[in-house]
């Protein structure tokens, strides 16, 4: 993860619907099946099923699988409160950390993320909360979710301005894939010069670059869920279809799945740590598991590039050429 001693696996397990659409046996074969293939990252966060997904986790770290095995990485700041979505406050941030590690019935967790800018907050007030976490000995490392291009180089750098005193960020999550490149305009570029690992979540498009909606949305599918429609709703426009109908190009050229090729492009992407998924099934995850042994040729990532290329002008580029 960047320029720190933390590593993790080269895809990482999500837990956004755990203890809400994933019941407890599922998880618990999702985490199983996880684990016996490697996978060491696991993703949660204290707001994801108001809590729950941390508690089952936990719930599942005393009975199944050794709490030294895996790196859990979870965030705090999210609230509800629809005034004030984020309170990336000192106070409210080690509030949140003490009841996330009660919930995950550890002492400690391995990655410890700010969920979002808080715009209401003095940033070093929230970035001094990671220090406090990680002096204490309850965080390992320490990183930054869902923040801009700006907001992430002003967070590292202040980080980095007072070596040894203050904790290097070691990540920062952004949602990245074939359907959402957006973070390649400010955020990834100063990830690399700031050696920021980038944790991609939705790498699957919200799954819409499966191919399972090319034709008509699947009954139990998320986008088929009342609660999860409008979060796959903006990937079924025209542009999307025709990046998704490349991507199966792709996959039948390789005789492999569209999951498969999609999965296997943000992974290999430069400064990508790891790629974060959340199958709802173990032939899911046994699915994207499966890229660990696949190697796009460089001209399918050149045809992908292009077919999926973002629109990036002034001041991206040479005023000049526009």
């Amino acid at each position: 993860m960047g320029r720190t001693g933390l590593r993790v696996s080269r895809i990482g397990l999500g837990t956004l619907t755990w203890a809400r659409d994933t019941g407890e046996r599922e998880a618990a074969d999702l985490l199983k099946a996880f684990w016996e293939a490697g996978g060491t990252l696991v993703d949660t966060a204290d707001v994801y099923a108001d809590g729950g997904a941390e508690y089952l986790l936990g719930r599942l770290l005393q009975d199944l699988v050794p709490r030294r095995d895996l790196v859990i990485a979870t965030k705090a700041g999210g609230v509800p409160d629809p005034e004030r979505r984020f309170d990336c406050s000192r106070g409210h941030l080690l509030a949140a950390l003490d009841a996330s590690l009660e919930r995950l019935g550890t002492d400690y967790v391995d990655l410890w993320q700010v969920h979002a800018y808080d715009p209401f907050t003095p940033l070093e007030e929230t970035l001094q909360a990671l220090d406090t976490a990680v002096g204490s000995g309850r965080a390992r490392y320490a990183g930054v979710a869902g923040f801009c291009g700006w907001q992430l180089a002003k967070a590292a750098s202040w980080q980095l301005a007072a070596p040894g005193a203050r904790t290097r960020l070691a990540g920062v999550q952004m949602e990245y894939s074939l359907l959402q490149r957006g973070v390649e305009r400010e955020v990834l570029p100063a990830a690399l010069d700031l050696e920021v690992g980038l944790l991609a979540s939705s790498p699957l498009g919200r799954g819409v670059l499966t191919g399972k909606y090319r034709r008509s949305t699947p009954p139990g599918s998320r986008g088929a869920s009342e609660r999860l429609a409008p979060f796959v709703e903006p990937y079924l426009d025209d542009e999307a279809a025709r990046i998704v109908d490349a991507v199966a190009t792709a996959a039948d050229g390789l005789a492999v799945t569209p999951l498969q090729v999609a999965l296997a492009w943000v992974r290999d992407r430069p400064g990508v740590a790891a790629p974060i998924i959340g199958p709802r099934t173990s032939q899911q995850l046994g699915e994207a598991l499966s890229v660990e042994s696949l190697t796009l040729p460089d001209e399918i990532c050149r045809a992908l590039d292009d077919v999926s290329a973002p629109v990036h002008r002034y001041p991206d580029h040479d005023w000049s050429t526009l």
